[in-house]
Protein backbone atom coordinates (compact mmCIF):
# COMPACT_ATOMS: atom_id res chain seq x y z
CA UNK A 1 0.00 0.00 0.00
CA UNK A 2 1.12 3.47 -0.87
CA UNK A 3 0.54 7.08 -2.31
CA UNK A 4 2.68 8.82 -5.03
CA UNK A 5 4.84 9.99 -2.24
CA UNK A 6 6.13 6.45 -2.32
CA UNK A 7 7.69 6.90 -5.08
CA UNK A 8 10.09 9.79 -4.25
CA UNK A 9 10.64 8.51 -0.73
CA UNK A 10 11.70 5.36 -2.06
CA UNK A 11 13.92 6.60 -4.64
CA UNK A 12 15.33 9.30 -2.29
CA UNK A 13 16.23 5.88 0.31
CA UNK A 14 17.60 3.66 -2.60
CA UNK A 15 20.23 6.56 -3.36
CA UNK A 16 20.25 7.01 0.34
CA UNK A 17 21.73 3.40 0.81
CA UNK A 18 23.95 3.15 -2.42
CA UNK A 19 25.95 6.10 -1.06
CA UNK A 20 27.40 3.78 1.50
CA UNK A 21 29.29 1.74 -0.82
CA UNK A 22 28.17 -1.55 1.04
CA UNK A 23 30.72 -3.96 0.31
CA UNK A 24 29.80 -7.55 1.04
CA UNK A 25 32.95 -9.27 2.29
CA UNK A 26 33.81 -13.04 2.44
CA UNK A 27 32.91 -14.10 6.40
CA UNK A 28 32.80 -17.33 7.88
CA UNK A 29 29.24 -18.73 8.52
CA UNK A 30 28.61 -18.74 12.42
CA UNK A 31 25.80 -20.56 14.49
CA UNK A 32 23.92 -16.68 15.31
CA UNK A 33 23.00 -14.65 11.89
CA UNK A 34 24.65 -11.44 12.13
CA UNK A 35 22.94 -8.52 13.54
CA UNK A 36 22.34 -5.78 10.79
CA UNK A 37 24.46 -3.02 10.40
CA UNK A 38 23.66 0.37 11.50
CA UNK A 39 24.10 2.40 8.32
CA UNK A 40 21.50 -0.05 6.71
CA UNK A 41 19.68 0.64 10.21
CA UNK A 42 19.64 4.06 10.13
CA UNK A 43 18.77 4.45 6.39
CA UNK A 44 16.05 2.22 6.93
CA UNK A 45 14.54 4.52 9.74
CA UNK A 46 14.90 7.12 7.55
CA UNK A 47 12.85 6.19 5.08
CA UNK A 48 10.22 5.24 7.67
CA UNK A 49 10.26 8.92 8.95
CA UNK A 50 9.47 10.39 5.79
CA UNK A 51 6.63 7.63 4.71
CA UNK A 52 3.27 8.56 4.47
CA UNK A 53 1.07 5.51 4.43
CA UNK A 54 -2.68 5.72 1.84
CA UNK A 55 -4.60 2.45 3.84
CA UNK A 56 -6.87 2.90 0.82
CA UNK A 57 -4.78 2.20 -2.06
CA UNK A 58 -4.65 -1.29 -1.56
CA UNK A 59 -8.08 -3.43 -2.64
CA UNK A 60 -6.77 -6.48 -0.97
CA UNK A 61 -8.03 -6.40 2.59
CA UNK A 62 -4.90 -7.74 4.17
CA UNK A 63 -2.65 -5.11 2.93
CA UNK A 64 -0.94 -3.52 6.13
CA UNK A 65 2.05 -1.49 6.62
CA UNK A 66 5.46 -3.38 7.32
CA UNK A 67 7.03 -0.58 9.00
CA UNK A 68 5.18 -0.90 11.54
CA UNK A 69 7.74 -3.37 12.90
CA UNK A 70 10.50 -0.95 12.26
CA UNK A 71 12.41 0.19 15.73
CA UNK A 72 15.45 2.38 16.53
CA UNK A 73 15.64 1.40 20.27
CA UNK A 74 15.71 -2.18 22.44
CA UNK A 75 14.10 -5.41 21.46
CA UNK A 76 13.06 -5.16 17.65
CA UNK A 77 15.73 -2.87 16.67
CA UNK A 78 17.30 -5.15 14.30
CA UNK A 79 16.58 -4.44 11.10
CA UNK A 80 17.21 -7.78 10.28
CA UNK A 81 13.71 -9.24 12.30
CA UNK A 82 11.79 -5.96 10.85
CA UNK A 83 9.02 -7.43 8.66
CA UNK A 84 9.46 -6.72 4.90
CA UNK A 85 13.30 -6.79 4.96
CA UNK A 86 15.28 -9.49 4.45
CA UNK A 87 19.40 -10.13 5.34
CA UNK A 88 22.11 -12.15 4.20
CA UNK A 89 22.34 -14.84 6.78
CA UNK A 90 26.21 -14.99 6.48
CA UNK A 91 27.31 -10.60 6.30
CA UNK A 92 24.18 -9.56 7.95
CA UNK A 93 23.67 -7.13 4.71
CA UNK A 94 19.85 -6.38 3.72
CA UNK A 95 20.03 -8.19 0.13
CA UNK A 96 16.13 -6.72 0.36
CA UNK A 97 17.58 -3.45 -0.77
CA UNK A 98 20.89 -2.53 -2.60
CA UNK A 99 21.58 -5.94 -2.67
CA UNK A 100 18.02 -6.62 -3.99
CA UNK A 101 17.42 -9.54 -6.03
CA UNK A 102 13.51 -9.30 -5.99
CA UNK A 103 11.47 -6.29 -6.33
CA UNK A 104 7.92 -5.95 -5.76
CA UNK A 105 6.00 -2.81 -6.14
CA UNK A 106 2.81 -4.43 -7.53
CA UNK A 107 -0.27 -3.32 -5.29
CA UNK A 108 0.04 0.39 -5.28
CA UNK A 109 -0.61 3.51 -6.80
CA UNK A 110 1.68 5.51 -8.38
CA UNK A 111 -1.06 8.10 -10.02
CA UNK A 112 0.41 6.96 -13.66
CA UNK A 113 3.78 8.26 -12.62
CA UNK A 114 7.05 7.11 -14.60
CA UNK A 115 8.75 3.68 -13.41
CA UNK A 116 11.17 5.37 -11.02
CA UNK A 117 14.36 5.69 -12.68
CA UNK A 118 16.44 4.19 -8.39
CA UNK A 119 15.64 0.87 -9.58
CA UNK A 120 18.87 0.98 -11.83
CA UNK A 121 20.87 1.19 -8.66
CA UNK A 122 19.97 -2.38 -7.52
CA UNK A 123 22.52 -3.58 -9.93
CA UNK A 124 21.73 -7.84 -8.14
CA UNK A 125 18.04 -7.65 -9.41
CA UNK A 126 16.51 -10.78 -11.22
CA UNK A 127 12.80 -10.53 -10.51
CA UNK A 128 10.37 -7.00 -11.09
CA UNK A 129 6.87 -6.99 -9.86
CA UNK A 130 5.24 -3.58 -10.89
CA UNK A 131 1.69 -5.19 -11.68
CA UNK A 132 -1.26 -3.61 -10.32
CA UNK A 133 0.87 -0.31 -9.48
CA UNK A 134 -0.48 2.09 -12.07
CA UNK A 135 3.05 3.28 -13.22
CA UNK A 136 3.01 4.48 -17.15
CA UNK A 137 5.26 5.28 -19.97
CA UNK A 138 8.48 3.75 -21.06
CA UNK A 139 10.80 1.97 -18.84
CA UNK A 140 13.32 4.27 -18.15
CA UNK A 141 17.60 3.81 -19.42
CA UNK A 142 18.57 3.74 -15.62
CA UNK A 143 17.70 0.07 -15.90
CA UNK A 144 20.90 0.16 -18.43
CA UNK A 145 22.79 -0.79 -15.08
CA UNK A 146 20.92 -3.90 -14.47
CA UNK A 147 22.80 -6.46 -16.69
CA UNK A 148 20.88 -9.36 -15.04
CA UNK A 149 17.18 -7.96 -15.56
CA UNK A 150 17.15 -5.19 -18.41
CA UNK A 151 20.03 -3.75 -20.52
CA UNK A 152 18.29 -1.15 -22.79
CA UNK A 153 15.44 1.42 -22.08
CA UNK A 154 11.80 0.72 -23.16
CA UNK A 155 10.41 -2.78 -23.85
CA UNK A 156 11.00 -2.34 -27.42
CA UNK A 157 14.61 -2.12 -26.77
CA UNK A 158 15.28 -5.26 -25.05
CA UNK A 159 18.56 -7.04 -26.28
CA UNK A 160 19.31 -10.84 -27.02
CA UNK A 161 21.37 -11.87 -24.00
CA UNK A 162 19.08 -11.18 -20.81
CA UNK A 163 19.68 -15.03 -19.86
CA UNK A 164 19.22 -14.34 -15.91
CA UNK A 165 15.26 -13.07 -16.24
CA UNK A 166 13.05 -15.81 -14.92
CA UNK A 167 9.53 -13.65 -14.34
CA UNK A 168 8.20 -10.52 -16.32
CA UNK A 169 5.56 -9.13 -14.68
CA UNK A 170 4.47 -5.70 -15.91
CA UNK A 171 0.65 -6.04 -16.01
CA UNK A 172 -1.74 -2.56 -15.67
CA UNK A 173 1.66 -0.89 -16.47
CA UNK A 174 0.96 1.33 -19.92
CA UNK A 175 3.82 0.39 -22.08
CA UNK A 176 2.17 1.27 -25.55
CA UNK A 177 4.66 -0.40 -27.65
CA UNK A 178 4.83 -4.02 -29.40
CA UNK A 179 6.96 -6.68 -28.02
CA UNK A 180 10.07 -7.19 -28.78
CA UNK A 181 11.47 -10.19 -30.84
CA UNK A 182 14.64 -10.22 -28.08
CA UNK A 183 12.21 -11.44 -25.61
CA UNK A 184 12.56 -15.17 -27.53
CA UNK A 185 16.24 -14.83 -26.30
CA UNK A 186 15.38 -15.25 -22.73
CA UNK A 187 15.60 -19.13 -22.51
CA UNK A 188 15.18 -19.12 -18.51
CA UNK A 189 11.86 -17.06 -18.62
CA UNK A 190 9.01 -19.10 -17.03
CA UNK A 191 6.45 -15.90 -16.35
CA UNK A 192 5.19 -13.27 -18.89
CA UNK A 193 2.50 -11.27 -17.18
CA UNK A 194 1.26 -8.14 -19.50
CA UNK A 195 -1.93 -7.81 -19.24
CA UNK A 196 -3.31 -4.38 -20.20
CA UNK A 197 -0.38 -2.89 -21.24
CA UNK A 198 -1.62 -1.28 -24.19
CA UNK A 199 0.43 -3.35 -26.58
CA UNK A 200 0.20 -4.19 -30.35
CA UNK A 201 1.40 -5.34 -33.11
CA UNK A 202 2.47 -9.28 -33.76
CA UNK A 203 2.73 -11.12 -30.85
CA UNK A 204 6.42 -12.81 -31.77
CA UNK A 205 5.38 -16.62 -32.41
CA UNK A 206 9.01 -18.05 -30.93
CA UNK A 207 8.38 -16.82 -27.34
CA UNK A 208 5.89 -19.58 -27.62
CA UNK A 209 8.92 -22.01 -27.84
CA UNK A 210 10.89 -20.71 -24.93
CA UNK A 211 11.87 -23.75 -23.55
CA UNK A 212 11.16 -23.24 -19.78
CA UNK A 213 7.99 -20.87 -20.18
CA UNK A 214 5.17 -22.07 -17.93
CA UNK A 215 2.62 -18.86 -17.69
CA UNK A 216 1.64 -16.34 -20.00
CA UNK A 217 -1.16 -13.91 -19.99
CA UNK A 218 -1.08 -10.86 -22.38
CA UNK A 219 -4.94 -10.49 -21.83
CA UNK A 220 -7.15 -7.75 -22.52
CA UNK A 221 -4.51 -6.31 -25.23
CA UNK A 222 -7.38 -5.78 -27.96
CA UNK A 223 -4.35 -4.16 -30.50
CA UNK A 224 -2.16 -7.24 -30.22
CA UNK A 225 -2.59 -9.93 -33.07
CA UNK A 226 -1.22 -13.22 -33.58
CA UNK A 227 -0.90 -17.08 -34.69
CA UNK A 228 -0.32 -20.05 -32.18
CA UNK A 229 2.25 -22.41 -33.10
CA UNK A 230 2.32 -26.06 -33.17
CA UNK A 231 3.03 -26.74 -29.46
CA UNK A 232 6.06 -29.47 -28.64
CA UNK A 233 4.86 -31.85 -26.60
CA UNK A 234 7.88 -31.18 -23.99
CA UNK A 235 6.93 -27.62 -23.06
CA UNK A 236 6.04 -26.95 -19.65
CA UNK A 237 3.59 -24.44 -20.62
CA UNK A 238 0.73 -24.56 -17.72
CA UNK A 239 -1.33 -21.23 -18.78
CA UNK A 240 -2.34 -19.51 -21.66
CA UNK A 241 -4.41 -16.23 -21.30
CA UNK A 242 -5.24 -14.20 -24.50
CA UNK A 243 -8.42 -13.17 -23.95
CA UNK A 244 -9.58 -9.72 -25.42
CA UNK A 245 -6.49 -9.56 -27.77
CA UNK A 246 -6.84 -10.38 -31.71
CA UNK A 247 -5.32 -13.19 -32.08
CA UNK A 248 -6.53 -15.59 -34.90
CA UNK A 249 -6.42 -18.51 -36.77
CA UNK A 250 -7.05 -21.95 -35.93
CA UNK A 251 -6.02 -24.07 -32.99
CA UNK A 252 -2.95 -25.95 -33.44
CA UNK A 253 -4.33 -29.29 -32.87
CA UNK A 254 -0.82 -30.21 -31.18
CA UNK A 255 -1.96 -27.85 -28.19
CA UNK A 256 -4.26 -31.19 -26.79
CA UNK A 257 -0.95 -32.71 -26.10
CA UNK A 258 0.12 -30.38 -24.01
CA UNK A 259 -0.37 -32.36 -20.70
CA UNK A 260 0.69 -29.51 -18.43
CA UNK A 261 -1.70 -26.75 -19.38
CA UNK A 262 -4.69 -25.70 -16.70
CA UNK A 263 -5.06 -22.59 -17.52
CA UNK A 264 -6.36 -21.06 -21.13
CA UNK A 265 -8.47 -18.34 -22.06
CA UNK A 266 -8.79 -17.42 -25.69
CA UNK A 267 -12.02 -15.36 -24.85
CA UNK A 268 -13.08 -12.74 -27.15
CA UNK A 269 -10.24 -13.44 -29.70
CA UNK A 270 -10.59 -14.21 -33.42
CA UNK A 271 -9.94 -17.70 -33.46
CA UNK A 272 -11.88 -20.32 -35.56
CA UNK A 273 -13.09 -22.65 -33.01
CA UNK A 274 -16.00 -24.02 -35.16
CA UNK A 275 -13.41 -25.28 -37.90
CA UNK A 276 -11.14 -27.02 -35.43
CA UNK A 277 -11.90 -30.33 -33.28
CA UNK A 278 -12.33 -29.05 -29.98
CA UNK A 279 -13.13 -32.70 -29.05
CA UNK A 280 -9.27 -32.96 -28.55
CA UNK A 281 -9.37 -31.17 -25.66
CA UNK A 282 -10.80 -34.56 -24.11
CA UNK A 283 -7.36 -35.01 -23.21
CA UNK A 284 -6.34 -32.30 -21.35
CA UNK A 285 -7.41 -31.85 -17.63
CA UNK A 286 -8.12 -28.04 -17.51
CA UNK A 287 -8.78 -26.32 -13.97
CA UNK A 288 -9.66 -22.54 -15.80
CA UNK A 289 -11.08 -22.31 -18.86
CA UNK A 290 -12.45 -19.38 -20.96
CA UNK A 291 -14.29 -19.63 -24.44
CA UNK A 292 -16.53 -16.28 -23.78
CA UNK A 293 -17.34 -14.86 -27.19
CA UNK A 294 -15.76 -17.82 -29.44
CA UNK A 295 -19.34 -18.14 -31.41
CA UNK A 296 -19.83 -21.45 -30.18
CA UNK A 297 -22.96 -22.73 -31.29
CA UNK A 298 -23.48 -25.54 -28.95
CA UNK A 299 -21.80 -26.41 -25.30
CA UNK A 300 -18.82 -28.03 -26.53
CA UNK A 301 -18.28 -31.84 -26.13
CA UNK A 302 -15.09 -32.16 -25.16
CA UNK A 303 -16.33 -30.82 -21.50
CA UNK A 304 -17.94 -34.64 -20.56
CA UNK A 305 -14.64 -35.77 -19.78
CA UNK A 306 -13.33 -32.71 -17.74
CA UNK A 307 -13.57 -33.71 -13.98
CA UNK A 308 -10.86 -31.06 -12.24
CA UNK A 309 -12.31 -27.66 -13.58
CA UNK A 310 -12.69 -24.82 -11.28
CA UNK A 311 -13.84 -21.96 -13.04
CA UNK A 312 -15.84 -22.58 -16.36
CA UNK A 313 -17.03 -19.53 -18.42
CA UNK A 314 -18.86 -20.09 -22.09
CA UNK A 315 -20.76 -16.56 -21.84
CA UNK A 316 -21.84 -14.52 -24.93
CA UNK A 317 -21.87 -16.95 -27.51
CA UNK A 318 -24.50 -18.67 -29.57
CA UNK A 319 -25.45 -21.89 -27.65
CA UNK A 320 -28.86 -23.21 -28.21
CA UNK A 321 -31.36 -25.41 -26.74
CA UNK A 322 -31.24 -26.78 -23.74
CA UNK A 323 -28.82 -27.31 -21.12
CA UNK A 324 -27.41 -31.00 -21.87
CA UNK A 325 -28.08 -33.23 -18.86
CA UNK A 326 -24.57 -34.39 -19.30
CA UNK A 327 -23.35 -31.42 -17.22
CA UNK A 328 -24.68 -32.35 -14.26
CA UNK A 329 -21.71 -34.91 -14.39
CA UNK A 330 -18.86 -32.24 -15.11
CA UNK A 331 -16.28 -31.40 -12.26
CA UNK A 332 -18.92 -32.27 -9.36
CA UNK A 333 -16.18 -31.54 -6.33
CA UNK A 334 -14.27 -29.23 -8.06
CA UNK A 335 -16.32 -26.47 -10.07
CA UNK A 336 -16.51 -22.98 -8.13
CA UNK A 337 -17.55 -20.73 -10.89
CA UNK A 338 -20.35 -21.54 -13.88
CA UNK A 339 -20.86 -18.65 -16.75
CA UNK A 340 -23.31 -19.60 -19.40
CA UNK A 341 -24.98 -15.97 -19.64
CA UNK A 342 -25.46 -14.28 -22.95
CA UNK A 343 -26.62 -17.19 -25.11
CA UNK A 344 -29.76 -18.79 -26.07
CA UNK A 345 -30.27 -21.68 -23.85
CA UNK A 346 -33.71 -22.80 -23.50
CA UNK A 347 -33.88 -24.95 -20.37
CA UNK A 348 -32.68 -27.85 -18.64
CA UNK A 349 -32.51 -31.47 -19.76
CA UNK A 350 -33.24 -33.58 -16.77
CA UNK A 351 -31.92 -31.19 -14.01
CA UNK A 352 -31.71 -32.42 -10.65
CA UNK A 353 -33.53 -31.30 -7.84
CA UNK A 354 -30.31 -29.21 -6.76
CA UNK A 355 -27.71 -28.38 -8.86
CA UNK A 356 -24.80 -30.83 -8.07
CA UNK A 357 -21.43 -28.67 -7.58
CA UNK A 358 -21.26 -28.97 -4.14
CA UNK A 359 -18.08 -25.67 -3.79
CA UNK A 360 -20.04 -23.68 -6.49
CA UNK A 361 -19.37 -20.21 -5.55
CA UNK A 362 -20.90 -17.90 -8.36
CA UNK A 363 -23.59 -19.83 -11.15
CA UNK A 364 -24.59 -16.87 -13.73
CA UNK A 365 -27.69 -17.82 -16.26
CA UNK A 366 -28.86 -14.65 -16.91
CA UNK A 367 -29.58 -13.31 -20.30
CA UNK A 368 -30.99 -16.59 -21.91
CA UNK A 369 -34.36 -18.18 -22.67
CA UNK A 370 -34.47 -20.73 -19.90
CA UNK A 371 -38.46 -21.21 -19.25
CA UNK A 372 -39.87 -23.59 -16.37
CA UNK A 373 -38.79 -23.43 -12.47
CA UNK A 374 -35.90 -21.71 -11.17
CA UNK A 375 -32.74 -23.80 -10.88
CA UNK A 376 -31.59 -24.45 -7.24
CA UNK A 377 -28.24 -23.86 -7.05
CA UNK A 378 -25.98 -25.58 -4.02
CA UNK A 379 -25.67 -24.38 -0.27
CA UNK A 380 -22.35 -23.12 -1.14
CA UNK A 381 -23.47 -20.53 -3.75
CA UNK A 382 -23.61 -16.93 -2.78
CA UNK A 383 -23.86 -15.04 -6.62
CA UNK A 384 -26.79 -16.58 -8.44
CA UNK A 385 -27.83 -14.54 -11.38
CA UNK A 386 -30.65 -15.71 -13.57
CA UNK A 387 -32.35 -12.20 -14.95
CA UNK A 388 -33.35 -11.41 -18.89
CA UNK A 389 -35.18 -15.31 -18.78
CA UNK A 390 -38.72 -16.58 -19.13
CA UNK A 391 -39.00 -18.41 -15.82
CA UNK A 392 -42.08 -18.57 -14.22
CA UNK A 393 -43.30 -20.00 -10.78
CA UNK A 394 -42.47 -19.74 -7.08
CA UNK A 395 -39.34 -19.40 -5.19
CA UNK A 396 -37.94 -22.30 -3.81
CA UNK A 397 -37.64 -22.45 -0.09
CA UNK A 398 -34.41 -24.28 -0.67
CA UNK A 399 -33.34 -20.94 -1.95
CA UNK A 400 -34.73 -18.59 0.73
CA UNK A 401 -32.47 -21.21 3.29
CA UNK A 402 -29.56 -20.73 1.29
CA UNK A 403 -27.45 -19.05 4.33
CA UNK A 404 -24.35 -18.18 2.35
CA UNK A 405 -26.21 -16.64 -0.79
CA UNK A 406 -25.29 -12.98 -0.95
CA UNK A 407 -26.34 -11.84 -4.19
CA UNK A 408 -29.16 -13.04 -5.91
CA UNK A 409 -30.44 -11.56 -9.29
CA UNK A 410 -34.07 -12.46 -10.26
CA UNK A 411 -36.85 -11.09 -13.59
CA UNK A 412 -39.32 -9.54 -11.57
CA UNK A 413 -42.23 -11.48 -12.58
CA UNK A 414 -40.46 -14.84 -10.60
CA UNK A 415 -40.53 -12.84 -7.12
CA UNK A 416 -43.13 -14.34 -6.02
CA UNK A 417 -43.54 -17.11 -3.56
CA UNK A 418 -41.18 -17.35 0.08
CA UNK A 419 -41.45 -13.54 -0.08
CA UNK A 420 -40.04 -13.31 3.34
CA UNK A 421 -36.62 -14.31 2.20
CA UNK A 422 -35.78 -11.88 -0.02
CA UNK A 423 -35.27 -9.07 2.49
CA UNK A 424 -32.02 -10.83 2.60
CA UNK A 425 -30.67 -11.03 -0.82
CA UNK A 426 -30.25 -8.27 -3.62
CA UNK A 427 -32.32 -9.33 -6.61
CA UNK A 428 -33.53 -6.86 -9.84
Amino acid sequence: MGSILYLFILMRFLALLSSFHLLVTNSSSSVQQPLCHDNESSALLQFKQSFLIDEYASDDSYAYPKVATWKSHGEGSDCCSWDGVECDRETGHVIGLVHLRRLDLSDNHFNYSVIPFGVGQLSRLRSLDLSYSRFSGQIPSELLALSKLLQKPGLRDLVQNLTHLKTLHLSYVNISSTIPHALANLSLLTSLFLRECGLHGEFPMTIFRLPMLQNLSVRYNPDLIGYLPEFQETSPLKMLLLAGTSFSGELPTSIWRLGSLTHLDISSCNFQLLDNRLSLFSYTKFKFLGLNACNLTKIPDFLQKQDELKWLSLSNNKIHGPIPKWMWNISKETLGSLDLSGNFLTGFDQPPVVLPWSRLKSLQLDSNMLQGPLPIPPPSTFEYSVFGNKLTGEISPLICNMSSLMLLQLVFVLANGCKNCLGFFYYM
